[in-house]
């Protein structure tokens, strides 16, 4: 049958149905059938999804350009960086951009260019609708023509050798996610199709459908809801009402899903307590500080340096770089905060302008200005307080009745005395008789 279709439809409906998977996808060990529609029916992967690709859409994003070696912002920036897409709003765009990478592990972006080459738009494309020609000579999407190298930016989360499309975590997990999906399935329909009976009626003999049905509805009438719940119930001819208990660890399931989303869990390198899972002593100040900064380092910032890598190759400049703020991710409490800019202004590596910019405050004038910690002084005047210090010392020695020429080149004061010995010494006098007195 496959024989005929591609006759009928030529290579192209090979393509395409391979590229959706058609041909190769097979349903997990559990019978659940899994791939990128139906894992994020699992609310923990829809969870995650939606939890990564959010943090990342919502960092600021900027052009910078190295000058001295020092960081500063690019200007006027490329407007892509700033609104990447004419249809889409920039968080969307870079949602789509992670959703993509999160479940397939390849994201596509069709690259709009202007006559003068500028990029203007891009546009994210449905991965599961892309396939990459051998060698990489082009890009095959579903329902348009081959789209050349240039016009597609690549972005792979995890690329083995020898392989022209990055690896989908959703197929690799196939089997711990359709456990999970199968585990919601049968915790849905044990609860949805109410096959397992609250009271078992004995009735002696052979009763009739009729007879079934009716003692059924009167035993409904007279006991269901909860009004009549607690009604005491009356049988006769040998008739015996037998109630039947659920194990509440088969109804709830409890464990097998906790270990479901802890699957997902590893499988997205997320903190478990971002999703729910909690677990005792897991939960303190210091405890879930350090997963937030898990959190930053391990799964927000490879994604960002990813990106930025890749998109930095759109831009016009090829000096200028693009870059993601996760700063804002650690972001510490008020109190912790204000210690560290405490300490940062008396070690003279900030200024109080860089502190008020991180706090979203209005620079002021000659806030510029680096300060040292002695006397916490600008650091333009760090030379005249040392002069300063060494005047005192030198007049320390000179009173002392060293001489100011030997005292400045032991302090290396760049200065000229004037010979003329301190008012602060008294001169000498001599008696008649010719000894020496101090006055």
């Amino acid at each position: 049958m496959l024989n005929n279709l591609f006759e009928r439809r030529g290579s192209s409906a090979f393509q395409n149905l391979f590229a959706a998977g058609a041909l190769t996808d097979r349903p997990a060990l559990s019978g659940v059938h899994v791939d990128q529609e139906t894992a994020l029916r699992l609310s923990a992967v829809y969870a995650s999804v939606r939890l990564i690709s959010d943090t990342l859409s919502t960092l600021p994003i900027d052009q910078f350009i190295r000058q001295d070696g020092q960081r500063v912002p690019f200007r006027p920036r490329e407007r892509w960086v700033e609104e990447p897409s004419l249809v889409l709003p920039r968080t969307t765009f870079w949602q789509q951009v992670m959703m993509s990478l999160l479940m397939d592990g390849n994201a596509f972006v069709h690259i709009g260019r202007n006559g003068a080459g500028r990029v203007v738009d891009l546009q994210v494309l449905n991965p599961t609708h892309v396939q990459v020609l051998p060698q990489r000579r082009g890009y095959q999407v579903v329902g348009h023509d081959t789209l050349p190298v240039g016009e597609v930016l690549h972005v792979t989360e995890m690329l083995l050798p020898g392989k022209d499309r990055g690896t989908s975590r959703i197929e690799q997990a196939k089997e711990s996610l359709g456990l999970g999906l199968a585990l919601q399935e049968y915790a849905s329909t044990f609860f949805g199709n109410g096959a397992f009976p609250g009271v078992v009626l004995e009735i002696p003999g052979e009763p009739t459908l009729e007879q079934r049905t009716e003692i059924q509805a009167t035993w409904e009438n007279q006991h269901r809801g909860t009004r009549r719940a607690h009604k005491p119930a009356i049988l006769m001819n040998g008739a015996k009402a037998t109630a039947l208990t659920v194990n509440p660890s088969e109804s709830q399931l409890l464990d097998q899903r906790r270990y479901a989303v802890e699957e997902v869990c590893r499988l997205f390198r997320i903190p478990p307590f971002m999703l729910g899972v909690t677990s005792a002593g897991a939960m303190s100040y210091n405890s879930v500080e350090q997963q937030m900064l898990f959190y930053s380092e391990h799964t927000i910032r490879p994604y960002a340096e990813m990106l930025e890598s890749a998109f930095g190759r759109l831009l016009t400049d090829d000096r200028s770089f693009i870059k993601f703020n996760i700063d804002a991710l650690v972001r510490a409490d008020l109190n912790t905060r204000t210690e560290a800019y405490s300490k940062a202004l008396l070690a003279g590596y900030m200024s109080v302008n860089d502190v008020r910019a991180l706090e979203d405050m209005r620079s002021v004038e000659d806030g510029d200005q680096f300060r040292v910690p002695l006397q916490n002084i600008p650091l333009t005047d760090a030379g005249v307080v040392s002069t300063q210090q060494k005047a005192r010392a030198a007049q320390s020695l000179v009173i002392a009745g060293y001489t100011p020429q030997s005292v400045a080149a032991l302090l290396d004061l760049p200065l000229e005395h004037t010979g003329l010995a301190s008012v602060q010494l008294q001169p000498e006098e001599k008696d008649d008789l010719g000894s020496v007195e101090a006055g």
